[in-house]
């Protein structure tokens, strides 16, 4: 039977889930402990539901900080940052066949070194059940949002920036996204945006499929908030792609602002994960995080909802959905190269 080309959405079932274990030579250098802690945190979670991943520059020390290795898959590589979502590869399917999309990663515009992150998938390609296609077009994990079936929705501040893509117009930068994900449809949002965001509005930062009709939208009621116009006008946005889609819309709390070294951090709910059975929000010690559970327990009554604290993720500008991949059922792991 034949099946149309398409990125496999995350709400799907999932075969595993990705995750860089931070190591003294990235940024979260000042505050290792805590970061780690945090990551074992998230691993502990994920491997309640199904197979994580970890790649770790110390095998050894790294597998020491878990009591159990039940659902753990431990690979050494040493990167140089920890933001799996946007240097993993992504998940395509069509005519019952998944690819493995090993996109170019060049730290959100050439912002950091990232040598070792971009040949991370290449390097340790044979781990995973199928073979991985390198692709010379730069694109992160956490620009794109897939429905799953035959839209994808990004936004234009990042996707078009002239530091990911220079050489293409946006005409065939949309054309090539149409081409590689198969997508009928390629969305833009104009607006939008997070203050002290590096990536230049990755748009799993704002609005994300739940399935293949509703997105979920991190909304800014607070108008003395330096984000309310923009948020404001991507609502707007939103509502007029719904009304032209039959799509619905659920709307997430802006958490209250948060700092550190005096710089505004990104903070979102929007950033959350799923995994088989379960979807796990980002939280931040702050008056939001209780609506922002509730809002996912009324959205999703058929999953568990578990809150994870962010907030030592967030001082590096990411959170949650930033530092896992996941990868599709059908993609499974070399378990004999484990052992």
């Amino acid at each position: 039977m034949f099946e149309k080309k398409r990125l496999i959405a995350e709400f799907e079932e999932q075969g595993f889930t990705q995750i860089i274990f931070p190591h003294a030579q990235t940024d979260w250098a000042p505050y290792l402990r805590e970061a780690q802690n945090c990551f074992i945190d998230i691993i502990n979670t994920i491997k309640e539901f199904q197979n994580c991943l970890v790649i770790c520059a110390d095998k050894e020390a790294t597998q020491k900080h878990f009591a159990s290795h039940k659902n753990l898959f431990f690979t050494e590589y040493a990167t140089d940052d920890t933001w799996a979502r946007d240097c993993s590869t992504l998940c395509v399917r069509e005519n019952g066949k998944t690819e493995l999309l090993d996109f170019t990663f060049n730290a959100w515009g050439e912002k950091f070194e990232a040598d070792r992150d971009n040949a991370m998938s290449q390097t340790i390609k044979d781990i995973y059940t199928l073979p991985v296609q390198k692709l010379d077009f730069v694109l992160e994990g956490g620009a794109v949002e897939s429905n799953g079936k035959d839209t994808v929705l990004t936004t234009a501040a990042c996707m078009l920036n002239p530091n990911r893509n220079p050489k293409l117009n946006n005409i065939q930068i949309t054309q090539n996204l149409k081409e590689y994900f198969g997508a009928e449809h390629i969305l833009y949002l104009n607006h939008g945006y997070l203050a002290g965001d590096d990536t230049d509005s990755h748009i799993d930062t704002l609005a994300r499929f739940i399935n293949e009709d509703t997105i979920m939208y991190v909304q800014c009621r607070d108008k003395a908030d330096e984000h309310y116009k923009e948020l404001h006008l991507m609502e707007e946005e939103l509502s007029m792609i719904a009304k032209e889609r039959g799509l619905k819309l659920i709307a997430l709390p802006m958490p209250d602002a948060l700092y550190y070294e005096e710089e505004r951090l990104p903070a979102t709910y929007a950033n959350f994960l799923f995994v088989n059975g379960a979807v796990l929000v980002p939280l931040y010690n702050v008056a939001q995080d209780r609506e922002a559970l509730e809002v996912f327990k009324k959205t999703f009554p058929k999953r568990e909802v578990i809150g994870i604290d962010c907030s030592t993720l967030i001082r590096q500008h990411g959170s949650l959905h930033c530092v896992t991949m996941n990868f599709a059922k059908s993609v499974g792991l070399q378990v004999s190269l484990f052992f």
